[in-house]
């Protein structure tokens, strides 16, 4: 494993935490690293200045690779990265003009016209920004358009940005920094929400599908952030190259979730994804209900051709046994044995962290939010899969109905209250968690369509996570 180049600057992801001196603890999937006397000293030289050496950079890397820090790249001088900016656009003038607009600068640009209806136009905006022009004569999506503006360029990196986003000035020199690191292949800024003031634009700038939220992050599956979109994403055109296929860097047969697939495609080349949200893109938002849930059900079909291309990355819900024991329980209304899968859940922690010589303070806290995320996970998994079934079960009769209600009713209402909470919108709680739960269902209708036309169950089953811990190992 390379060393994080000289320059580079570290800081601890807001989820790490140190349980014992050296031992941290948090990444995603969580796991804790214990630092020798020697590595305690170089992480005191890291948090004074940069990498200076050799152990520092290797350190740096581990804990960047694990998710436990984030980097920091060194500034690039304005106008200074050798990169193209590619636009894909079919109509959509008046936002083309918009993003060109905001694209104004000392980066050259390529225009991919994939087939509009109304050529002329987008001839008359590209040239008045100083844009090359490339004219698809059938419209082939946004990977082939992608793919032909990648035809055009010859700088080491490119940036590509859909014509429906407007970026923030200089937002390419503040991510281009990261580019000094030779194995990152792709880096993401944060997409913000630009929408009406209707209920449903205030929800889409509170909850927009491409806001990737607020927190840096490597980007890799089965992590807390397993992929970026790709309306605005500059990446190296070597890694690209690397791992094109025969259609080329995109999959044109992906009319969706085409830069998932990129993503997963670079991660497994060995390259590295950032996701940097301290430099902003707005993006063009639906304001109403139609729109906004079309576009969800869109991108819930392309979870099944993901599945056939990366059947390991995609699981729609991860659990730990013991904490899905416990809400199996609650759900069933049995709280004596939810109390001794709980139970259960704090001895199996115990034993590992004593295995590993570390204290056992917190685990009843640690396996109480594993159970509440867990509460709250198979809920959205139920909202998004099984809506009908829940709804059976809400509307049933008999003696326990009410304590069914409650239950069915928590798993309904308990994730978006949840996120509301956590995010406080510009939307009271009511119209939000319904507005959470037709996403939900407009994207699980999605994921049903794509895998009866795919022939494919892989996105609707939910895996349970089992781990093993051995002395001297690391969980």
């Amino acid at each position: 494993m390379s060393a994080l180049p000289a320059g580079f600057r570290v800081t601890l992801d807001r989820s790490t935490r140190a349980i014992a001196p050296g031992v941290w603890s948090g990444g995603t999937p969580t796991r804790v690293v214990r630092l020798t006397q020697a590595g305690r000293a170089v992480w005191r030289r890291l948090c004074a200045g940069p990498v200076d050496s050799p152990a520092a950079g290797a350190l740096a890397r581990r804990l960047t690779d694990a998710g436990l820090a984030h980097p920091c790249p060194p500034p690039v001088a304005a106008g200074a990265a050798d990169v193209t900016i590619v636009v894909p656009v079919r109509d959509r003038v008046a936002l083309l003009e918009r993003c060109l607009a905001a694209l104004d600068g000392p980066y050259p640009i390529v225009v991919v016209d994939d087939g509009s209806r109304a050529p002329a136009e987008v001839a008359a905006v590209a040239a008045a920004h100083g844009a090359m022009l490339v004219r698809r004569a059938t419209n082939g999506g946004p990977a082939a358009a992608r793919n032909t503006g990648l035809d055009h360029v010859t700088s080491e990196l490119v940036a590509y940005v859909d014509s429906d986003c407007v970026p923030s000035p200089n937002w390419i020199d503040r991510l281009a920094g990261h580019f000094a690191d030779p194995l990152v292949a792709a880096v993401a800024p944060r997409i913000i929400a630009l929408a009406g003031h209707t209920v449903a634009g205030r929800y889409a700038r509170a909850a927009g599908s491409l806001d990737m939220g607020g927190q840096p992050a490597r980007v890799a599956p089965n992590t807390r952030l397993s992929y970026v979109p790709t309306a605005a994403l500059i990446v190296r055109r070597g890694a690209l190259l690397a791992v094109a296929r025969q259609s080329g860097a995109f999959d044109p047969a992906m009319p969706v979730g085409e830069d998932v697939d990129l993503v997963w495609r670079l991660h497994a080349g060995g390259w590295r994804i950032r996701f940097d949200p301290a430099v902003h893109v707005g993006h063009h938002e639906p304001t109403t209900w139609p729109e906004l849930l079309g576009r969800r059900l869109r991108y819930g079909t392309s979870a099944a051709p993901l599945a056939q291309r990366h059947p390991r990355n995609i699981p729609p819900l991860v659990v730990d046994p013991w904490p899905a024991m416990t809400v199996a329980a609650l759900l069933a209304r049995r709280p004596v044995a939810a109390a001794a899968a709980f139970a259960l859940s704090v001895a199996t922690t115990n034993r590992a962290l004593r295995a590993h010589d570390l204290p056992t303070t917190g685990a009843v806290r640690v396996n109480a939010v594993n159970t509440a995320k867990t509460w709250l996970g198979t809920g959205r998994y139920a909202t998004q899969y099984a809506t009908p079934l829940l709804l059976a079960f809400l509307l049933a009769g008999g003696r326990a109905r009410w304590g069914r209600r409650v239950a069915v009713a928590s798993l309904l209402v308990g994730p978006p209250l949840a996120a509301w909470a956590t995010r406080r919108p510009a939307v009271d709680p009511v119209r939000f968690a319904a507005a959470v739960i037709a996403d939900d269902i407009a994207y699980g209708a999605g994921v049903w369509a794509g895998c009866v036309r795919h022939r494919t169950s892989t996105p609707l089953r939910p895996v349970v996570r089992w781990r093993w811990t051995k002395r001297g190992g690391q969980q």
